[in-house]
């Protein structure tokens, strides 16, 4: 089993989105209380496009550990979904 710092290597290093998401899934599955471990999973399902679960494991990451980098994650991730442009409303 590779540690986390591993995992995150490995994907900046370039493996495929689905293999990282797949190495964090595993790891989450035997550290479920590793708010970091749920951060980079949410980071990397935001970053495969699938919203809804990355603001899930921000949210278990926040509920280990209310302390977490996911509350930055998430309000970011919040900033973006509420951003509209008004002057694209009003011609």
């Amino acid at each position: 089993m590779k540690t986390l710092d591993e995992i995150k290597e490995a994907i900046r290093k370039g493996l495929s989105p689905e293999e990282g998401l797949k190495a964090l899934t595993d790891y989450v599955e035997t550290h479920p209380g590793d708010d970091e471990a749920l951060t980079a999973r949410g980071m990397q399902h935001w970053s495969m496009g699938d919203r809804a679960s990355a603001i899930n494991d921000y949210l278990a990451a926040i509920k280990t550990n209310p302390e977490s980098k996911a509350k930055m994650a998430l309000k970011a991730t919040n900033d973006i979904l509420d951003y509209y442009n008004k002057d694209l409303y009003n011609p």
